[in-house]
């Protein structure tokens, strides 16, 4: 089957009209019997009509899809616009007569086909937001148990050759001693034996001196003489003692006995655990039960949300000054009914929504782009030293997060899931709110690079990333880092700085350039639905936006530090 002409091209950027005729509004609505577009004076006239008094009318972003336009192959001149029950097959109301289909139950073709493509659009929702992601984290603790295995493996062989080197020391120690030992008993046996010696040298020399002697008196002729001589006593022959020598008894050892004061490698028998995968029912329950009062106020914004539209016109609500700002560059809402707004000078200012300043900080980061969490914590970004810093309990700063190589720019925290989303110059990554990484987005399914320097990011009511980027436009991708859509309108006129989303889902971004400075209005399908600030309404340098819980826009300037507020939606 052909596309139908409903079907939103990937790169939408075309200008949605009321589809009446000579009516030139915005759409916002779609009658689905109809298949008409409608905008909300248009939809109200439709109602009116009494052929019309049943139709169902829903907002555009709610529409069912048109049934395709396709030829039946018997019958050329008809389309194909019903399903035969029995046979399963879609035919045409010609075929429906044919015999072969006589008797048989035939339904609205129409009707299958949107309850298909509304099918199928939730199986890709699954795979996008459940399926996709939920094999990525598996695929990555794959990755993280490798570097873990290789950290193990190392770290035990590097214990391994620790126990060798220590027992080669202790075997030198061992012998050294040994052989010392052995020295000074060499000594000590050398010493007495020579000592021995010298005794035995000496009693020796006094026995040929005493033959001597005695062969002298023998040699005598007097006989008086030698008969007068005294018999010699001769001295006893000296002791000595044999030397007593050590003994050595070689060590007894085998393998095992080495093995024992080596260690030996821990061979596990525990089967490997399977990877716990998170169920799919945890994607879309709430992690956190709401209480009751937040219970309580989300249907109160549901059902005003039903209520709301765009308005006619836009209105301007009020305006105030804020002293010691130098432009102002990031505004964004606090969980207190405040704002903070940063500037290029690195001052980060606390309001109150009349402009009164409640609270002043000097930072080093520059321009400060910042969030407020959930928690209620300050997070800024600081370009230079390539961190993230935090701000608890007044002007406590500390460094949350280290980005690396990478360098922050804008940053907003997740009002869905309380996870950190940072623009940094070449990607955009999420964080969890303890700093944990957790996504990192660089490129779209060509591999074609998908940003430059987000400098301005927020978060859609449906999940989706948007960003804005000077180079690149606006890019939107879907919760799971999927490219949905870039929008850059004419982009030698369109340079975009601030950005945030609203209750419907439509996105606000800043075109700040020399000859058009304005604030363009998408939907979240990025459907460009009009100028909503033009420099006719007093917008000269428009930087930075975001929109409160009351719905009202507010818009901060360059090059002033003034903050104007409007209302757009009734």
């Amino acid at each position: 089957m052909a596309l139908s002409k409903m079907d939103i091209p990937h790169t939408a950027q075309h200008f949605l009209e009321c589809g009446i005729e000579e009516c030139e509004r915005n759409c916002e609505f779609y009658c689905n019997p109809c298949h008409q577009r409608l905008c909300k004076q248009c939809s109200e006239e439709h109602l009116k009509s009494p052929e019309n008094r049943n139709h169902e009318v829903v907002l555009y972003q709610q529409r069912k899809r048109q049934l395709p336009v396709e030829k039946c192959k018997i019958h050329p001149t008809k389309d194909v616009d019903m399903l035969c029950e029995e046979c399963q097959v879609p035919v045409c109301s010609k075929c429906a007569t044919q015999k072969e289909h006589r008797g048989h139950t035939f339904t609205d073709l129409e009707t299958i086909y949107a309850e298909k493509y509304a099918d199928f659009q939730a199986e890709i929702s699954k795979i996008e937001d459940y399926f996709l992601p939920t094999s990525q984290d598996l695929q990555k603790e794959i990755k993280k148990d490798s570097s873990e295995i290789k950290h193990i493996m190392d770290n035990i062989r590097t214990s391994m050759k620790s126990e060798g080197e220590s027992l080669k020391r202790l075997v030198d120690t061992v012998i050294s001693e040994n052989m010392k030992q052995l020295d000074q008993i060499e000594h000590s046996l050398l010493e007495d034996l020579n000592t021995q010696d010298k005794t035995m040298e000496d009693y020796i020399t006094y026995l040929n001196n005493l033959v001597k002697e005695l062969h002298r008196c023998l040699s005598s002729t007097e006989t008086q003489k030698l008969m007068s001589e005294k018999k010699p006593k001769i001295q006893s022959i000296p002791e000595t003692t044999k030397p007593v020598t050590p003994g050595f008894t070689a060590g007894q050892y085998n393998k095992s006995d080495v093995t024992k004061l080596l260690g030996k490698i821990q061979i596990p028998n525990a089967k490997a655990e399977k990877r716990e995968i998170r169920s799919i029912e945890s994607v879309y329950n709430t992690a956190m039960k709401p209480t009751h009062k937040e219970m309580k106020e989300d249907r109160k914004k549901s059902d005003k949300k039903q209520t709301l539209s765009l308005s006619a016109s836009v209105t301007k609500v009020r305006e105030f000054n804020l002293p010691g700002v130098d432009g102002v560059f990031h505004v964004s809402l606090d969980q207190s009914d405040r704002l903070w707004i940063s500037d290029s000078n690195g001052n980060l200012v606390q309001t109150d929504l009349q402009g009164n300043v409640t609270q002043k900080i000097k930072t080093s980061g520059g321009r400060g782009y910042h969030t407020v969490t959930r928690d209620g914590d300050l997070i800024f970004t600081d370009y230079n030293k390539k961190v993230i810093n935090r701000i608890t309990n007044g002007n406590n700063i500390t460094e949350f997060i280290e980005t690396g190589d990478w360098r922050p720019l804008s940053i907003h925290s997740s009002h869905i899931n309380g996870d950190l989303l940072v623009g940094m110059v070449g990607k955009v990554t999420r964080y969890n709110k303890t700093g944990k990484e957790l996504q990192n987005i660089q490129r779209d399914n060509k591999g074609q690079q998908l940003y430059r320097a987000p400098h301005y990011l927020t978060e859609n009511i449906n999940g989706d990333i948007c960003t804005s980027d000077y180079d690149k436009g606006v890019v939107v991708v879907n919760k799971s880092g999927q490219h949905r859509f870039s929008y850059t309108r004419q982009k030698s006129l369109f340079y975009p700085y601030g950005i945030c989303t609203d209750v419907l889902g439509h996105i606000l971004v800043c075109n700040e350039y020399l000859f058009s400075n304005t604030v363009h209005l998408l939907d979240q399908d990025g459907q460009f639905l009009s100028l909503l600030l033009t420099e006719q309404q007093g917008v000269k340098y428009p930087r930075s936006m975001c929109v409160d819980d009351e719905n009202n826009l507010y818009v901060g300037q360059y090059g002033s530090n003034t903050l104007t507020v409007y209302k757009y939606l009734q």
